[in-house]
């Protein structure tokens, strides 16, 4: 994830949030965190119809993001959601 967040979003630097490990951008727009089961995403992703289709199969609570761990992690997948919050938080 951190490889991912950094790739799409240079500016970023990486802090804790909610005891998780996030990235921001003068305000945090990424955390992440690893369960049992599968790894969390947060905040949830608003405004792009298109990737909120695509992200349908891993929409947990409140619209956050559970990649179950016994699927190949779509990192593509996570790439897009990376780009997306990081505009979503910029303006703001």
């Amino acid at each position: 994830m951190r490889r991912i967040v950094k790739e799409e979003v240079p500016e970023a630097t990486e802090t804790i949030g909610y005891q998780m490990p996030a990235f921001k951008v003068e305000r945090i727009f990424f955390y992440f965190a690893a369960f049992k089961k599968h790894l969390g995403i947060y905040p949830p992703v608003n405004g792009d119809d298109a990737l909120l289709r695509d992200l349908a199969p891993y929409l947990g609570p409140k619209n956050n993001l559970k990649f179950p761990f016994e699927q190949p992690i779509p990192y593509e997948l996570i790439r897009r959601v990376v780009r997306t919050l990081a505009k979503q938080y910029s303006k703001r």
